[in-house]
């Protein structure tokens, strides 16, 4: 990790021009993450959307709108709370005036850690919440299956702990019920994080939460 102290504002400026692997070339700009520094909780996404790439905002989207409306729902105000991506270029495929979406590969993502970690060393939050499996397997340093870690308490390094959910952006592709149950459990695990802050802050020292 990075060691040299920083602002926000200064590494923002570095990742600008950043061209640590080639996403860079079909992104309008580099999206860094977004909120108070520091921070007790640090959502942490796969990488910008189409929405954000041009706004240079986190979660300005689609997927945006449902995390707004689950951080609401949950009480955890999003002006209290650090958002960012485990990638800061959106990964795309243009095709026409459209540009399609694409998962970053295992590369992408460890060439962007560099800007994660300074990030996490800033924030430093006591509560990370990976939302997908990028964003939980890139913390976590392997290979993270949501469905079965989802409500533990994951280590993400150096001291990290946190917890995994499912990207907002998955509500998306849902319909009816299966929207809705899907919702309710982003809801409960971003609840969960603010329940482990919570005890966190209330014990005498940092230490493992349980």
């Amino acid at each position: 990790m990075p060691t040299a102290r920083k602002t926000l504002s200064e590494i923002v400026a570095e990742a600008r021009s950043c061209e640590r692997c080639p996403l860079f070339r079909n992104a309008t700009q580099t999206v860094f993450g977004q909120g108070p520094v520091p921070a007790f909780i640090m959502l942490v996404g796969e990488q910008p959307g189409d929405s954000e790439d041009k706004a240079g905002l986190p979660f300005v989207g689609p997927a945006g709108r449902i995390l707004d409306s689950a951080m609401l729902q949950a009480g955890m105000p999003r002006d209290h709370v650090y958002v960012t991506n485990a990638v800061k270029h959106f990964k795309n495929v243009p095709r026409g005036k459209r540009r399609i979406h694409q998962r970053p590969n295992r590369y992408e993502i460890e060439r962007c850690r560099w800007w994660l970690d300074q990030e996490l060393k800033l924030v430093n939050p006591r509560i990370v919440v990976a939302m997908g499996v990028t964003a939980a397997s890139a913390l976590a340093g392997r290979t993270v299956a949501i469905s079965r870690e989802r409500g533990r308490i994951l280590s993400f390094g150096d001291h990290l702990q946190g917890v995994a959910t499912i990207h907002p952006s998955y509500v998306l592709r849902l319909r009816d019920e299966a929207r809705h149950r899907a919702f309710q459990g982003f809801i409960a695990d971003l609840k969960r994080a603010g329940e482990l802050v919570s005890d966190a802050v209330a014990a005498p020292a940092r230490g493992t939460i349980r």
